[in-house]
């Protein structure tokens, strides 16, 4: 198998052809609205979480919510939120 040199200006073009995509993604999607306020079912999916993973989350106050006649609800933006803080960027 022969080896490939990558130059500066590959990356440079491959950066570009990315954000392209990227941005052409975010346009076909951006007529889908997002609900306001999601389910415990929909949070444990959306973050791939278990039902005790969740309920941690509520208990150490990780992910604020709302208790209405026993039903639980999360604002999305508090989960978006919660995500931005928790990044961790990894600087090679």
């Amino acid at each position: 198998m022969a080896a490939s040199i990558i130059t500066t200006e590959d990356l440079q073009q491959f950066k570009h052809e990315l954000l392209v995509d990227i941005k052409e993604i975010l346009s076909e999607n951006s007529g889908f609205q997002t609900k306001k306020w999601l389910k415990s079912p929909e949070v444990r999916k959306l973050l791939s979480i278990s039902p005790g993973t969740l309920q941690n989350m509520r208990v150490n106050g990780t992910l604020p919510f709302t208790k209405i006649g026993g039903v639980i609800y999360y604002d999305y933006q508090d989960i978006q939120k919660m995500l931005t803080e928790n990044r961790i960027d990894n600087k090679y």
